[in-house]
């Protein structure tokens, strides 16, 4: 398979790379040259934002290509337009966020989605963003066109800090502000899992939208930190902490305390979202604990701090409101 990777040297996009060429694919990587290229790969610069920006793409041909693009919806339609004909399928990496608000337990595919439109050039809102950049896929490439709404995305390589939040505080050790019920269920995707399914799919030829997150109450917010606790070593305790104290403290679930959400719509819609769809056509989800030990090598292997994406905002609990509620 010859794939075009739009994007493939971070987080999502590295994922699918190297599991493409761990299959033997010929992968060509499409980018604007911020990070290095992943080795043994097809390298092509160019920055989507700005006039003669794709025009590295002009030629060439590909089975598939997948695009990880989280701005404006208007550049993943000139990118479609400009390969259409070119390219057998395409997959776009969109969000269970263009679902609308508050989605409810067990929704599937077929939820009420926001609105966006394939021809906007504003990002700032990031659910119609995302759903924009879905129907602009669509235009183009019709039931060729994979909408892979992922939900909440963890594992090595990420560049939000969600997990590495947590990893680095409990190798801290000490008392650690456990965010409770301990049995909370918790619903995600591995960035190695998503990509082999998403490689998977685009074999298949798979069209339309699947949300792409493991089975509600895959693991629960006890079995995430204690899997942190067991691949870091610490002997950090973790003191579960009723959610009412965490959010009377003014606390924020999900920013402060990062993939934690308290019970109620937020969780719902998160943590609780129906992924039939993809399970069916394969998705298969590893071990909490595997996912946190091979994230906890990765950290180590940077010898430093992880990487971060400029454009989100920092995620953890400050250290000071963290004693102020242990103490109490």
């Amino acid at each position: 398979m010859r794939l075009l990777m739009l994007g493939g040297t971070e987080f999502v996009g590295r994922a699918v790379v190297e599991e493409a060429l761990g299959r033997g694919w010929d992968v060509t990587v499409f980018h604007r040259g911020r990070h290095p290229s992943p080795e043994c790969v097809a390298a092509l610069h160019g920055d989507r934002t700005e006039a003669g920006g794709l025009a590295a793409l002009e030629s060439g041909e590909w089975d598939a290509v997948v695009d990880t693009w989280s701005g404006a919806p208007s550049a993943v339609a000139a990118a479609a337009r400009l390969l259409d004909g070119r390219v057998g399928h395409h997959t776009y990496v969109s969000s269970r966020s263009v679902y609308a608000y508050p989605a409810a337990a067990g929704a599937d595919e077929d939820g009420p989605v926001v609105e966006g439109s394939p021809e906007d050039d504003d990002a700032t809102d990031y659910a119609r963003a995302k759903r924009g950049g879905e129907l602009a896929a669509e235009a183009v490439f019709g039931d060729r066109a994979l909408s892979a709404r992922a939900g909440l995305i963890i594992g090595p390589y990420e560049n939000i800090g969600r997990l590495p939040w947590w990893l680095d505080r409990i190798a801290m050790g000490g008392r650690v502000l456990a965010p409770g019920p301990r049995d909370l269920p918790l619903q995600y995707v591995d960035v190695r899992d998503l990509a082999a399914w998403i490689l998977d799919a685009a074999q298949s030829g798979l069209g339309g939208p699947y949300n792409l997150v493991s089975p509600p109450g895959h693991t629960t917010m006890g079995a995430l930190l204690e899997a942190c606790a067991a691949a870091t070593d610490s002997g950090a305790e973790l003191c579960w902490t009723d959610p009412r104290r965490i959010l009377d403290a003014g606390v924020r679930p999900w920013t402060d305390l990062p993939i934690w959400l308290p019970r109620g719509e937020s969780h719902d819609t998160l943590h609780r979202g129906d992924a039939s769809r993809a399970l069916a056509t394969g998705l298969r989800c590893r071990p909490v604990a595997e996912t946190v030990a091979d994230t906890w090598s990765w950290l180590r292997a940077l010898g430093g701090e992880p990487p971060r994406r400029a454009d989100r905002p920092a995620v953890g609990l400050d250290p000071a409101v963290e004693a102020e509620l242990l103490a109490a």
